[in-house]
């Protein structure tokens, strides 16, 4: 493929997280997407479906390397209107921005392919890029649409002015605790005050309809989608919303839509001990590069180490202008962003990043790389801020949280025993506790949809089982498993033969596999 590494950084960094009735409106337009009726019916879409799109460069300025990457590649930018709220379609309008790539084997075109990388909240017009180089000869084939989905990106933009980017924080200690009650609550607060307006509008649900939109305005009478992560919940909502509006559909890092909350990642801590043991083996196989103990639990005591001398006082790293302070909330984060995949480069990022809160733990100075300073920027202070809002916005907006802060503590405290890193995370409490209820019911699969499911074994922030109960779903749909893999999504990303083949023969012919497919990790 074309930008591998590319590629895997974008895929990894997807994912970092009981609904009121929805308003008469609402509810009508959606019956009319569940009857499988048009979506345009005494909506008042037509005037969305038919807009003419002003396809132009990607590059805003001197300094816009995405743009650059698209024009580079041949790539056009569009906006594209559709309403702020579906049920009042005559009333304000956002854009959504997309990249396409036309098909350069026109002769044999097969459609338009519409992408998501996940997150919720990630961008995704550079993606046309990177997925026409995994698709290799089957992506001349198609137009393929990169899309920054509502509030994201270039699309109408949604900052709530945060102090942190799209992290997980940990609350060690009831002290703790209560500082990420208040934390969340603030966060809620600012959103509502700055953003009120338009938060009741920021939903996966929405995002399908814009998808739809898209579709139209691009002249299809169907697209096919790769959805990545959290793209695989909206990729299976455009299937049920939308029936008959779809082709060939590919979702890698499977969610099961029943399962889909705002606190998506509780229940994942067995996934994340066993992708960090298995990263605590290869950290110890190469102790002489990190010096981070030569046996598993030598290194996982390292860990403890680090975390520990956090939550007594914050760790000093790097050198101006990129210094940085990890309190004990911060730093198990590093850990859970660092094991989202066995790959090389991953493990050694992981393995460099902890080397430098080992030295700073011990009061040594410390210096940090560029990928280190940019993650720790984006996580940790306000130039996160916009992915940060967003995505909460969208995990907030789709399903309602328990409100009760009691209920997140208990759960970190019966689970802490078991689990004492990763647990105060994966349990804690959220903005969302603190959000206005959904106007929406979350979507339900209530139909077949004949797609090409693709999940690792071994994938630590989707697990398996979630690919596996939406296979059980969808029975029309293929499972293709790359067996052994602590891998979060695969196609193009992980560089596995079958798995690539799998997906592209797919895209290419419209077939799915006679039956489920397992591919084995290669060595």
């Amino acid at each position: 493929m074309t930008t591998p590494k590319a590629l895997r950084r974008v895929a990894a960094a997807g994912l970092a997280l009981t609904a009121c009735l929805a308003t008469a409106p609402a509810a009508t337009a959606a019956a009319a997407e569940r009857d499988g009726g048009p979506a345009s019916a005494g909506a008042g879409l037509d005037r969305y479906h038919h807009q003419r799109l002003d396809w132009r460069s990607c590059v805003l300025g001197p300094d816009d390397e995405v743009g650059r990457g698209l024009e580079s590649a041949g790539a056009r930018c569009a906006d594209v209107t559709v309403p702020l709220d579906y049920s009042d379609p005559r009333g304000r309008t956002i854009t959504v921005a997309i990249s396409r790539l036309k098909a350069t084997d026109t002769r044999h075109r097969i459609g338009s392919l519409l992408l998501n990388f996940g997150g919720p909240g990630g961008p995704g017009l550079a993606n046309s890029v990177l997925v026409r180089g995994a698709m290799k000869e089957t992506g001349a084939r198609y137009d393929v649409i990169g899309v920054d989905p509502r509030f994201v990106g270039r699309s109408t933009p949604l900052d709530c002015g945060l102090s942190n980017g799209p992290v997980l924080p940990s609350a060690p200690d009831r002290a703790g605790f209560d500082r990420q009650t208040a934390w969340a609550k603030d966060v809620a607060d600012r959103c509502r005050a700055t953003n009120g307006s338009v938060l009741p509008h920021i939903t996966t649900r929405n995002t399908a309809r814009d998808l739809d939109v898209v579709r139209a305005a691009l002249g299809e009478r169907k697209i096919s989608y790769l959805g990545y992560s959290y793209g695989t919940y909206l990729g299976t909502a455009y299937t049920q919303m939308f029936p008959g509006r779809y082709d060939r559909v590919v979702l890698d890092g499977g969610i099961d839509p029943r399962a889909y909350n705002p606190r998506l990642m509780r229940g994942t801590e067995n996934e994340h001990e066993r992708a960090l043991d298995g990263w605590a083996d290869w950290a110890a196989a190469h102790h002489a590069d990190y010096g981070l103990g030569d046996t598993r639990a030598q290194v996982r005591a390292t860990i403890d180490r680090v975390v520990a001398a956090a939550e007594r006082e914050p760790l000093t790293v790097g050198t101006a202008p990129d210094v940085f302070r990890l309190d004990g909330s911060q730093v198990p984060s590093v850990v859970f962003a660092g094991i989202a995949s066995d790959l090389d480069p991953a493990r050694v990022g992981l393995a460099e990043e902890l080397s430098v809160l080992a030295a700073a733990a011990d009061g040594r100075p410390t210096r940090v790389s560029p990928g280190f300073a940019a993650f720790l920027r984006g996580a940790f202070t306000s130039a996160g801020s916009v992915t940060g809002s967003v995505q909460t916005a969208i995990l907030c907006g789709d399903v309602a949280a328990p409100r009760d802060p009691e209920e997140y503590w208990r759960d970190i405290e019966r689970d802490r025993a078991a689990h004492p890193l990763f647990s105060p995370m994966t349990d804690n409490i959220t903005p969302c506790a603190f959000w206005d209820a959904p106007r929406e019911e979350p979507t339900k699969v209530r139909r077949d949809a004949a797609a090409l499911i693709v999940a690792a074994s071994n994938d630590p922030r989707t697990p398996y089982r979630g690919a596996v109960a939406l296979h059980g779903m969808l029975p029309g749909s293929r499972l293709v498993t790359l067996e052994g893999a602590f891998q979060h999504t695969s196609f193009g990303v992980y560089g596995n033969a079958c798995v690539d083949d799998s997906v592209n023969s797919y895209l290419a012919t419209g077939r799915l596999p006679g039956k489920d497919r397992t591919c084995a990790k290669q060595s």
